[in-house]
């Protein structure tokens, strides 16, 4: 790309995913619009180039798909999250109204008791794995009976999720058993589909009336099932198991929380800017277009990372510090834009009932042992985190 400098260091090998911040940092050192050349791809990593690219989706569009790989693209192409107006707008209609804010009401009490009895299980164990017994319990309580998956099928979900994720990556040595996984998980919701095996009042019984109705076609419907179920599961475990590992390296912060528990929306955003669950996705040029002071053809396909936008210091104060008290409601940590994450609320829901759970219970979170990060190229998280919490 003309006028685009170069970045050879790779963001998508396992050093590149265990700690990928220097990385991000030199690139927004670089200029607007980088060139990394182990992807083949031009990359956008500073705040407002990252946050204009997303809010303009006429000329940077979504329908070509966002993903890293044609595969993924083409398999995903006529969901909410790769289509442009007005597809997009109506598909999202029809999945996200049992999203909105009001329409999650009736949800909290039902997430709060589960919060609590996860909680209660966990606090006479001398050690807990904060991923498997927290990050991966609430949602899995609270995401599969919400689509409506039934029983049979919850022991491969998390699998499912992760391959699901990975698939959508740069191809590596992972990608093969992603697929693998991804495959199934779309079998599996095609069979759900026809057999209209989802109970009423879930999401995906949803999705079969709109279909009924004619508001979609039948044939969309498990490609729309799958759009908020990867997502739902790996962005809440991403947020839960990086927030436990703050608040066990910052008991400062958690002591703020427990002092004033109103603080845990803003707790929320702060983990999220700081660790953000998606690296980022990808969006392609319109049209011929300008990016600071680079010329992007149409027709290319540039790789926007959020999570280097999360640590600009060009926006951010100490970007590299965790503090809950922080103005951060302007992250793009879940995207931003016509395509800013629509199951947000839900995420926020669920970990804002466990954090607050927590807190009421929890003096301190203390490190256990060495966590391990999971290895996966779209997604943030810890494959294990060793921790004991410290009874009130």
């Amino acid at each position: 790309m003309v006028g685009a400098p170069t970045y050879d260091l790779d963001l998508f090998d396992e050093a590149g995913i265990i700690d990928p911040y220097g990385h991000y940092r030199a690139i927004r050192d670089l200029g607007p619009v980088v060139w990394l050349s182990p992807l083949g791809m031009p990359v956008v990593a500073r705040y407002d180039d990252v946050r204009a690219v997303l809010a303009d989706h006429e000329t940077f569009v979504s329908g070509q798909g966002v993903l890293m790989n044609d595969i993924a693209n083409d398999l995903t192409r006529g969901t909410t999250l790769a289509s442009d107006h007005p597809e997009h707008d109506k598909l999202r209609q029809v999945v996200a109204h049992r999203l909105t804010p009001r329409a999650l009401r009736s949800e909290k009490s039902a997430i709060e008791a589960k919060a609590e009895a996860i909680v209660q299980r966990v606090l006479d164990l001398d050690v807990i794995d904060g991923v498997t017994d927290i990050a991966h319990a609430m949602p899995m309580a609270v995401v599969p009976d919400f689509l409506g998956f039934p029983d049979d099928c919850r022991p491969h979900l998390l699998r499912w999720a992760k391959g699901a994720t990975e698939a959508g990556a740069p191809v590596s040595e992972r990608t093969a058993a992603a697929v693998a996984a991804a495959t199934e998980l779309g079998g599996y919701a095609h069979h759900l589909v026809e057999s209209r095996g989802m109970p009423a009042g879930s999401l995906g019984a949803d999705l079969i009336a709109a279909a009924d109705r004619g508001e979609v076609r039948a044939e969309q419907c498990p490609a729309l099932l799958l759009d908020y179920f990867g997502p739902s599961l790996e962005t809440t475990i991403s947020a839960l198991g990086s927030a436990l590992g703050l608040f066990a390296r910052h008991p400062e912060q958690w002591d703020l929380l427990r002092a004033d528990p109103t603080l845990v929306a803003g707790a929320f955003n702060e983990v999220v800017r700081l660790e953000s669950p998606l690296r980022g996705f990808t969006r392609v040029a319109a049209r011929d277009t300008t990016i600071g002071d680079v010329f992007v053809p149409g027709g290319t396909r540039l790789f926007v990372i959020f999570a280097s936008a999360n640590r600009d210091e060009r926006r951010w104060e100490r970007p590299d510090e965790f503090d809950i008290t922080r103005e951060n409601a302007d992250h793009v940590g879940l995207g931003y834009g016509v395509h800013g994450c629509a199951g947000q609320g839900l995420a926020r829901l669920e970990v804002g009932a466990v954090l607050t759970q927590l807190a009421r219970v929890v003096t301190r979170i203390e490190p256990a042992g060495e966590p391990v990060r999971l290895i996966n190229g779209l997604v943030r998280a810890y494959e294990s985190l060793p921790l004991r919490l410290h009874a009130a």
